[in-house]
């Protein structure tokens, strides 16, 4: 059974750091893509970054966060970690950890980041 387990949520002000950590089980970790998702509150959940399987592997983020965030993750620990810096108030969002495994994309329950000054 797939489970996703995000932590490390709360509230920062502008400009701040964080880090989201998932601790994945449930699948062999180490041969799957991971990323992460955000949804604000009246918005669509957007795709965030991700992250190849092997390590060094091909990493993506969205433009929105390119150059504040840092996805990695740790194959040893079955973890995916998303430094987020200069946190914006537009960042606020509960952010989601996930895994496509065809035909299902998985997620987990979400943590949320509140960015106010």
């Amino acid at each position: 059974q797939v489970q996703l387990v995000e932590s490390g949520g709360g509230l920062v002000q502008p400009g701040e750091s964080r880090r989201l950590s998932c601790a994945a089980s449930g699948f062999s970790f180490r041969t799957y893509t991971m990323s992460w998702y955000r949804q604000a509150p009246g918005k669509e959940r957007e795709w965030v970054a991700s992250i190849a399987a092997r390590i060094p592997g091909q990493i993506t983020y969205a433009g929105s966060v390119q150059g504040r965030f840092t996805i990695s993750r740790d194959n040893s620990r079955n973890e995916v970690y998303l430094q987020m810096n200069s946190l914006k108030p537009e960042d606020t969002a509960v952010y989601f950890c996930s895994i496509l495994i065809p035909p299902q994309r998985f997620w987990g329950q979400g943590t949320q980041v509140t960015v106010r000054a």
